[in-house]
């Protein structure tokens, strides 16, 4: 079975033009891609770099639950910024025959996870996705560092690689994550500097999802919010594996000493529009108005009543 791959032209060309529109909305690039991949490269080259994937295991097997949902055998699925594999590990080969995987990190493609089905592996910013259009039946992707929500390229390349009545399903790190933290941060900063400021990356509203699958292409939506709390035993591990600097962070903390962290995680499903699909009926076209619908519902239900 041959793939077909764009040529770097047309990426280029895709992305000055989805860029264009970036520009004209007043919408910034928040994370650098070059930085980005400096990182991925560093976490996953750790010695102990696995003991730091329980919280991208988890949310993994929760998405490969939302693919079993579907009921549906897939020839060829395409996981997106797939890290170490977190995904395709929870899936069997009667659900997914052929997997590729993408990932701006070497080092995460060479460490990933061992699974059923037969894998490829290509070395790909998501940003610039390398495929051909209405190539794939599955794509998935568990990830949070999108540049930003409003004119999101990863997404619509996602729509443009998969065929049509192809579903995309994905998982992104919502917008109450970490508040224990950030809460923390910021009252530490205004009791010692008077103000604060970010110091942790934006996250994704669970209102801008629908918005943005649908300006995608997408339809036949469906979004759900799940949380995940990590209690930690203390400051230290949580400062270990968030590498992050923390001031205060006992108002927080449980009686036997320890520390939560809550990961709320974003769930989105979305098809590629076909016309074997279900589609809404046309306005105007139902049999029973709101004011028969009313009276049956004012009816006694109880017959010694009638």
């Amino acid at each position: 079975m041959s793939l077909s791959v764009k040529s770097p032209r047309s990426l280029r060309c895709l992305w000055r033009g989805w860029r264009g529109l970036s520009s004209q909305g007043g919408v910034m690039n928040v994370f650098d891609r070059s930085m980005k991949r400096r990182q991925k490269q560093w976490a996953s080259s750790l010695l102990d770099s696995d003991k730091y994937d329980y919280l991208r295991d988890e949310v993994g097997s929760r998405l490969a639950d939302r693919v079993y949902d579907v009921s549906r055998t897939f020839p060829l699925a395409l996981d997106v910024g797939c890290g170490k594999s977190h995904i395709a590990e929870h899936l069997s080969k009667d659900i997914v025959e052929r997997l590729f995987l993408t990932d701006i990190s070497d080092s995460s493609l060479r460490n990933r996870k061992k699974c059923e089905m037969p894998t490829q592996c290509v070395l790909a910013d998501e940003e610039f996705l390398p495929f051909k259009e209405n190539t794939f039946d599955l794509c998935a992707v568990l990830s949070h560092i999108i540049n930003n929500t409003k004119y999101p390229v990863v997404v619509v390349q996602i729509h443009q690689v998969l065929k049509p009545d192809g579903v995309f399903i994905g998982a992104m790190v919502g917008g109450e994550t970490l508040y224990e933290l950030r809460c923390s941060l910021q009252l530490a900063e205004l009791e010692r500097e008077g103000g604060f400021a970010p110091h942790i990356s934006p996250y994704t509203a669970v209102t801008d999802l629908g918005n943005l699958l649908g300006r995608a292409g997408f339809n036949m939506l469906t979004v759900d919010i799940d949380e995940v709390q990590v209690h930690y035993p203390s400051m230290l591990e949580v400062m270990r594996d968030l590498q992050g600097k923390l001031f205060i962070f006992e108002m927080y903390g449980n009686e036997d000493g320890s520390v939560p962290a809550t990961f709320q995680i974003l769930y989105m499903i979305g098809w590629k529009p076909h016309e074997s699909q279900a589609k809404p009926a046309k306005r105007g076209s139902a049999n029973v108005s709101f004011a028969d619908l009313s009276k049956i519902s004012k009816l006694p239900t109880d017959p010694q009543k009638s």
